[in-house]
C-alpha cells in the first residue's frame, strides 16, 4: 500500500468523470491518499465585446462549480475528504500542470466510450494528459469498477514495460490478485511470406519478454500465467482483456517530444479506447 500517496482525479461534470471519481475514492481509502479534485474553465474563444465579460466569465465558471459541488456531495457520502480545484485555460495544460504543482503520483481520468470515434481517440484531453504528464495516468471507463484481483500486463521489452510490470506486479501482491502478462508481434501479413524466419526470432523474443516478467511474478508468490499473440497489438490485448475478464490492463508509456507527445503511441491510445476494464498508464 501506499504507492499513491497524492491521487489527483480531472471532472468536468459528466457521468463517466462521476464514476471515475467514486472509483478513485476507493483506490484512496485502500492506499491511505490524498485526493485532490479538479474541474476546468476552457478559455473563451467568444466575441467578449458582444456580451459583458463579468457575465461571460461567470456562466463560463458555473459547470465548474456545479462539478465540484458534487464531487463534493459525492465524497461527503462516503466519508472522503477531497481539496476542489476549479483552474482555468486549456484542460490538459491546467491538469499537468496541477499535477505537478500537488506533486500527485497518479492522474485519475474517465472515459466515456460510446462511439467509434470516441473510441479511436481516446479524447484529446486524456491523450494530451497521458502525452504530456510525468505522473502516472488511470483511465477508468464509464460503469467499469476498479480491481486489481486479475492484472494484465502488456510488454514490448522496454524499459518502460518493465517500470510498468514491477507497479503491476506490486499491486497484484498487495491485493491478493494473479497477473497475466502478453507481448504481441505486430507485423504486416505480407512480411510472413518474406520473411518467416524474421518474424520467428520476433516470436522468440516476445517470447522472452513474458518469461522474464513471470519469472519475478512468481518470486512475488503470484500466480502468473503467458501470452504471446501476433496480430493488431490493441485487438490482441483488448480481446485478451475480455476472455480473461481481467480487473486493469498495466502498460507502460514511451517518452515522447514535442508533438509527437500528443498521440500517446497508436497502441496505448487504442487500448485505452477498447480496454473492456480500466487501464493503468505508468511513467517513469
Amino acid at each position: 500500500m501506499g504507492r499513491y500517496r497524492k491521487i489527483l482525479v480531472a471532472i468536468d461534470g459528466s457521468e463517466s468523470g462521476r464514476h471515475a471519481l467514486k472509483e478513485a475514492f476507493r483506490l484512496a481509502a485502500d492506499e491511505k491518499s490524498w485526493i485532490t479534485v479538479v474541474s476546468v474553465v476552457p478559455p473563451y474563444e467568444g466575441e467578449l465585446e458582444l456580451i459583458g465579460i463579468k457575465s461571460i466569465a461567470q456562466a463560463m465558471r458555473q459547470p465548474c462549480e456545479r462539478a465540484l459541488a458534487d464531487a463534493m456531495d459525492l465524497a461527503k457520502a462516503v466519508g472522503a475528504l477531497i481539496k476542489p480545484v476549479c483552474e482555468e485555460g486549456d484542460p490538459y495544460e491546467r491538469i499537468v500542470d496541477l499535477a505537478d504543482a500537488e506533486n500527485c503520483d497518479v492522474v485519475v481520468m474517465g472515459r466515456k466510450g460510446a462511439s467509434h470515434l470516441d473510441k479511436s481517440l481516446v479524447g484529446s484531453v486524456a491523450a494530451r494528459v497521458i502525452g504530456h504528464s510525468r505522473r502516472d495516468v488511470l483511465i477508468v471507463p464509464n460503469s467499469f469498477p476498479l480491481g486489481w484481483k486479475k492484472v494484465l500486463i502488456a510488454t514490448d521489452g522496454s524499459k518502460y514495460s518493465g517500470i510498468a510490470s514491477e507497479k503491476a506486479i506490486d499491486f497484484a501482491q498487495s491485493y491478493g490478485g494473479e497477473v497475466k502478462v502478453v507481448s504481441v508481434v505486430d507485423v504486416p501479413s505480407e512480411f510472413y511470406a518474406e520473411a518467416p524466419d524474421a518474424v520467428e526470432d520476433m516470436v522468440g523474443k516476445a517470447k522472452e519478454f513474458v518469461k522474464h516478467i513471470i519469472s519475478q511474478a512468481e518470486a512475488a508468490g503470484l500466480k502468473a500465467e503467458s501470452f504471446v499473440g501476433e496480430g493488431e497489438a490493441f485487438s490482441v490485448i483488448t480481446k485478451l482483456a475480455e476472455k480473461e475478464q481481467v480487473d486493469i490492463i498495466v502498460m507502460g508509456s514511451h517518452g515522447r517530444t514535442g508533438l509527437r507527445r500528443l498521440l500517446m503511441g497508436s497502441v496505448a491510445e487504442k487500448v485505452i479506447g477498447y480496454a473492456p476494464c480500466p487501464i493503468l498508464v505508468v511513467r517513469e
